[in-house]
């Protein structure tokens, strides 16, 4: 098993955008010298507290200051872009990384988003789109046949090859065929990682998905797998989780009900998601209503809070119910206090990811 991270990031109203990049570098630095494997950063244009726009921009700038961590867009709203530009941007992307990028795609999810964009959740059309312009960025990587490009979405030209004096589409991405691609599910039997095991990308569930509920997102990307002719393997599922650790569990729980991680479940996720009747997604019982949905709820059914050993246990625990996972994927906060959050990811990977060693 290996560690990662995902960020979306998170930080409340009235926060300060150059402060609130500047640490959640200091975060991926920290990470790269910790040994994580990787960290996925979010995108998001009109979410106060998932407050990075361009997670391209921010990758750029993390590559210069980390040696070894893999960076992936967490993900790239497909219904934000046009497809010839994030084909560029992409490929610029992936050469700028020289192998350190993961790209994470997906169909959108945030109100705001869709109505900057014109995109009715309802209607569903924004998971057509997302097929229709992964198929497109894809094509121009693989052939970038001159043309015109249209659909319900995008308009574009690729201009006639002029070698005389330089006209073509001339930027493939550094990996081949492309840098590494990621999709993340939500809803049992997801369509999306029906989608990652059909294709081979890399399936990622997100931090809300209850243990007992996993197994059916292992479940879509096996029958996706499947139809494809593929054997999905275990070691390229990502789980995301709040994990906090300290000395005793005690002190974690303590710490994480009072602290940043219960301020953004309070303050921001369960206001949104019941807005949007989507509690339903942290239920381990579809019959429980939404009022047992409590940060203790959560405390001791999906987070994974407590001492190493007990943190240790929880991992594994979790690692048998679903069959086995490849890459635990820490969930980004703010680290306040800093020196509690920092001995929490130092005690992560160098005390609960040894005793992990035997699983794969």
């Amino acid at each position: 098993m290996k560690l990662g991270y995902f960020t979306m990031p998170l930080h409340p109203p009235g926060s300060l955008h150059h402060e609130t990049l500047h640490d959640d570098l200091e975060q991926i630095v920290l990470l790269d010298k910790l040994g994580y494997q990787e960290a996925w950063i979010g995108e998001h244009f009109t979410s106060v507290w998932e407050n990075i726009p361009a997670p391209d921009l921010f990758i750029a700038q993390a590559l210069g200051l980390t040696e070894n961590i893999i960076l992936g867009t967490g993900v790239t709203c497909m219904p934000n872009h046009n497809p010839f530009v994030l084909a560029n941007r992409i490929a610029q992307l992936d050469h700028m990384a020289k192998g350190r990028l993961h790209w994470g795609v997906g169909s959108g999810g945030f109100p705001g988003d869709f109505e900057v964009f014109g995109f009715d959740l309802e209607s569903g059309k924004n998971k057509i789109m997302t097929r229709e312009a992964l198929d497109c960025v894809l094509g121009i990587w693989k052939d970038p046949k001159p043309g015109k490009y249209t659909s319900e979405w995008w308009d574009f030209n690729i201009p006639e090859t002029d070698d005389w004096i330089g006209v073509k589409y001339h930027i493939p991405p550094y990996q081949k065929p492309h840098p590494p691609i990621g999709v993340a599910g939500v809803s049992p039997k997801s369509e999306t990682l029906f989608l990652a095991g059909e294709k081979g990308y890399i399936p990622m569930s997100i931090n809300f998905t209850p243990g007992n509920m996993l197994s059916s997102h292992w479940e879509a990307v096996e029958e996706g797998a499947s139809k494809a002719g593929r054997t999905a393997s275990h070691s390229s599922w990502r789980i995301a989780r709040e994990v906090y650790i300290a000395d005793t569990t005690e002190q974690a729980r303590k710490e994480a009900l009072e602290g940043t991680i219960a301020r953004d479940f309070s303050d921001y996720f369960f206001r949104s998601l019941s807005k949007f009747d989507l509690m339903k997604i942290f239920k381990s019982n579809p019959d429980m209503p939404d009022s047992d949905i409590t940060l203790e709820y959560l405390v001791d059914n999906i987070w994974i809070v407590g001492s190493p050993e007990d943190v240790t246990a929880k991992i594994r625990a979790l690692y048998d119910q679903v069959g086995g996972f490849g890459v635990l994927l820490a969930m980004g906060h703010e680290w306040n206090p800093k020196d509690r959050w920092i001995n929490s990811m130092e005690l992560l990977a160098n005390e609960v990811l040894p005793k992990l060693s035997d699983l794969e």
